[in-house]
């Protein structure tokens, strides 16, 4: 029996990265770019590694530029973190595995350090994996969980709730993290929407201003605890952005929806360090006519445009700052929620 399992890219669409502040947020997952996890039963135990794990290279320039882009470790220490996290779950749950060994590994796609989740997505494809293995189901609430604790307990990753819950949940989904929510039941209110609510979507990236979560987010966790007031103000503007844009979605009210995610973008500017480069390519693609916003920490912006002629603008004129410019094509809620 082979397992073949997959998990797709995310976009913020509005409310990021309020999810670790006790935010709103709606994002949605798209199948442009993928992360498969592939997993067959063997004598032994094998992690088998991938292009990201190589050790062979042409030039000392080619190592450093493969350091920069994927890190010390690869993929492997992802799929290592994730078997652990589902071992100790069952064990704490008291369901009992099954002997039989297995070989996995993993492949992606998924534009590296932009700001599309490329590493939870490995993650979770893993997990499903796992899953489908060992016959054992995990509520979704449960296995975001998982996820998250996989990377900033095991591997000590900055990261939210956020990318573990659309990449679980897939589709459209809309993101409560209220404390008073969090604080009762461990996890957040989570809204599936139809994808068909959204407008036209273009999401553009540059693969060169790739950048590890940590570095963008710099020191806003330790602002935030500190209950600096730009902060926290601005945490609570994105939760109310995340609000309105649900609202408009359900009313019907897309055409309101572009000025809200500018604002979305906007406010982050006053309170984190945003490179030129990422400044640059919201300006040029709202130069003509589209909105813009970062899918996540920067590297990848997405926005709406109103029809063919203003895509093709923007590809024109994203083209000249060799940024790639792709319409998502937005993975339906196949896999209904559960509470």
């Amino acid at each position: 029996m082979i397992i073949c399992s997959k998990a797709y890219p995310r976009v913020g669409l509005i409310g990021n990265p309020s999810d670790g502040y006790f935010g709103k947020t709606i994002s949605f997952t798209f199948s442009n770019f993928c992360a498969e996890v592939v997993l067959y039963e063997t004598p032994e135990l094998e992690i088998l590694p991938s292009e990201k794990d190589h050790s062979r290279f042409d030039s000392i320039t080619d190592i450093v530029k493969d350091v920069k882009l994927h890190g010390y470790y690869g993929g492997i220490r992802l799929l290592k973190a994730t078997i652990k996290k589902f071992h100790d779950y069952c064990r704490e749950n008291q369901i009992e595995l099954h002997k039989k060994n297995f070989t996995i590994r993993y492949a992606s796609n998924i534009p590296h350090g932009v700001g599309l989740a490329g590493s939870s997505a490995i993650i979770t494809g893993c997990l499903r994996a796992l899953s489908a293995f060992y016959g054992v189901s995990i509520p979704k609430y449960t296995q975001a969980n998982l996820i998250l604790s996989a990377e900033v307990d095991e591997l000590h990753i900055s990261a939210g709730l956020q990318d573990r819950v659309i990449q679980v949940y897939e589709g459209l989904v809309y993101m409560d993290f209220a404390k008073e929510i969090m604080d009762r039941q461990g996890y957040g209110d989570y809204e599936p929407l139809e994808p068909e609510l959204l407008p036209k979507l273009y999401v553009a990236y540059r693969d060169d201003l790739s950048e590890p979560t940590e570095v963008f987010h710099n020191n806003i966790r330790e602002r935030f605890q500190r209950g600096e007031r730009e902060v926290v103000e601005a945490m609570q503007y994105w939760a109310e952005l995340a609000v309105k844009v649900r609202s408009c979605l359900l009313n019907g009210q897309v055409e309101k929806i572009g000025d809200l995610m500018n604002a979305n973008f906007d406010r982050r500017c006053k309170i984190y360090r945003i490179s030129e480069e990422n400044i640059q390519m919201v300006e040029a693609a709202r130069s003509v006519g589209t909105s813009a916003t970062f899918t996540g920490s920067g590297g990848a912006i997405v926005g709406i445009y109103e029809d063919e002629k203003m895509f093709d603008r923007l590809k024109e004129k994203l083209h000249e700052l060799k940024i790639k410019v792709i319409k998502p094509k937005i993975v339906s809620n196949s896999r209904k929620a559960e509470a």
